[in-house]
């Protein structure tokens, strides 16, 4: 029996993670409802605006999700990743060099006059 490829959900699909909880949640909650409400009363453009505002923080706060700091977690483990790799690698490098160096103090040259006294 052949088994179907599994299709990979598309954003609209997957249910996102809530990465923003607690007091942050309810803040976002409260803050959203305030501009929302202080928009509709403002009117005009700039009352548009923080009515646009006020609707994507209250969104926020419901879903409990938000997109920037999903980023802003992404761009960080990025960072930590990228940080352990370069400290691994300057440790692997400081023993290539010891090593280096210990084989070099072992080690003798013999017969290589050409170092002491040139061909013409």
């Amino acid at each position: 029996m052949r088994q179907k490829p599994e299709i990979p959900a598309t954003p609209f699909q997957s249910k996102p993670e809530h990465n923003v909880q607690g007091w942050e949640r309810a803040g976002s909650v409260f803050t959203g409802v305030v501009m929302l409400g202080k928009g509709l009363r403002r009117g005009g453009l700039f009352g548009l605006v923080q009515m646009a505002i006020g609707g994507a923080v209250l969104a926020r706060g419901v879903t409990g999700h938000c997109s920037a700091k999903s980023l802003l977690e992404k761009g960080r483990q990025d960072l930590d990743g990228i940080r352990a790799k370069i400290e691994r690698t300057g440790s692997e490098l400081k023993s290539l060099k010891d090593a280096a160096e210990a084989a070099t103090k072992s080690a003798t040259v013999t017969g290589n006059d050409s170092l002491v006294s040139p061909k013409p």
